[in-house]
């Protein structure tokens, strides 16, 4: 039976979802749990056109730690939603969307996922279970 907080809960659910992903993964650039580390980013970002690309790594990486740590603590979640839409948004169009839907193909239908979740949670905040969700 649903409750008076059920949509509280499936957003805060969603926020955790989408922050421990985009703050593994910005970590994860940075070199934590095996990850690539920013220089290593930095030369797929020049690949791809990015200039200068350790501005970019730097701000990509240091973005999805940002953005996905106050997702899940519900701090500005518009904001760090924002944020991660941009970034998922940009994956598909330079990176992902070339290969097709399809994550077999190194496609995009995962960060379609993300993109549109939130860009969801941008509309709806991050409900009452946030630190703070006045933007």
């Amino acid at each position: 039976m649903l409750n008076k907080y059920s949509h509280d809960i499936a957003l805060l659910l969603i926020r955790l979802g989408i922050g421990v992903v985009f703050l593994a993964h910005g970590l994860q650039k940075f070199g934590a749990f095996n990850g690539p580390g920013v220089e290593n980013f930095s030369v797929m970002l020049k690949n791809i056109g990015f200039v200068p690309p350790m501005f970019w790594a730097y701000l990509v990486s240091g973005t999805e730690v940002i953005a996905g740590l106050t997702l899940i603590l519900g701090v500005l979640p518009r904001i760090s939603a924002f944020s991660i839409s941009i970034i998922a948004l940009v994956a598909i169009v330079k990176v992902h969307g070339p290969h097709g839907f399809f994550m077999a193909n190194n496609g995009m239908e995962y960060l379609y996922l993300i993109f549109l979740t939130s860009l969801a949670l941008m509309l709806t905040g991050g409900g009452k279970f946030s630190l703070y969700d006045k933007f």
